[in-house]
């Protein structure tokens, strides 16, 4: 990453967060560009992660009535008690159903320099009332080696220099075999992208972007990948998530 890019990402995350990443972070923040418009309840398990200020800034993927799935860096510099979960929101500026979080529940092998393991569980201060705006998502327990036709949303920047998306996008995006993700980045990078990955490719122009971080990846109907880190935004680089068939166990034993 050049130095112009590198201040972009410096100043949007202080503008979306309220203070400065630790600079790991800074190339890593996961980050939907040349998605299209989703229409109410189109995704009924997105889940908007907001400030006591109610600003958006990750995204997330409802569980069951008391928990939602979530990055782990999305933590940062955040408590339970300035968190927000909207349930059931299409735009960021209007709709959907707040409640207030309790308890972030990270994965105790995450690590904070290479973002292995970015998974968290949110859980909510009251229970989430399931309607056909609202509704949990079934996790995948099978480890997708490939695939097309998957579906990655979020409200996230629709382009490195981009506003903040109002309406929640969606992208269909291809997941690609490990050993080609990491052949795409500098070997740095690759070294990034563990076993308990997921990865997707798209042409130039499109990929997840700032903000979307924490959001769901699907495929066959069921949750596979949370939107972890990529390099911004649309830039013909695979997209990386943490791997839900290989954190299930662990999602299934702490959401409860």
């Amino acid at each position: 990453m050049n130095r112009l890019s590198l201040l972009f990402v410096l100043v949007g995350a202080v503008a979306v967060f309220g203070t400065t990443l630790p600079a790991e972070f800074l190339e890593w923040e996961g980050r939907i560009v040349g998605g299209q418009n989703a229409n109410p309840g189109q995704f009924p398990y997105q889940v908007s992660l907001r400030s006591s200020a109610n600003a958006h800034f990750c995204g997330g993927s409802i569980v069951n009535t008391r928990y939602v799935l979530s990055a782990a860096h999305c933590s940062l510099n955040r408590t339970s008690a300035n968190t927000r979960v909207v349930v059931g929101a299409n735009l960021l500026t209007s709709g959907g159903i707040t409640h207030y979080s309790t308890r972030f529940i990270i994965h105790e092998k995450f690590n904070n320099k290479t973002l292995d393991n970015d998974i968290m569980l949110v859980q909510t201060a009251s229970l989430i009332a399931f309607n056909k705006l609202v509704q949990p998502i079934a996790l995948g327990a099978t480890y997708i080696t490939t695939g097309s036709s998957a579906l990655v949303s979020g409200w996230g920047r629709l382009g490195a220099n981009g506003i903040y998306s109002n309406n929640l996008q969606w992208l269909n995006t291809t997941i690609i075999t490990l050993t080609d993700c990491r052949k795409r980045f500098k070997p740095a990078e690759a070294a990034r992208v563990f076993d308990n990955t997921i990865c997707t490719l798209n042409p130039s122009g499109q990929g997840t972007c700032e903000g979307d971080s924490g959001g769901p990846l699907t495929y066959g109907r069921y949750l596979q990948g949370v939107v972890s880190w990529g390099i911004p935004c649309g830039k013909e680089y695979p997209d990386v998530y943490a791997r839900v068939s290989f954190h299930r166990k662990w999602i299934l034993e702490n959401a409860v």
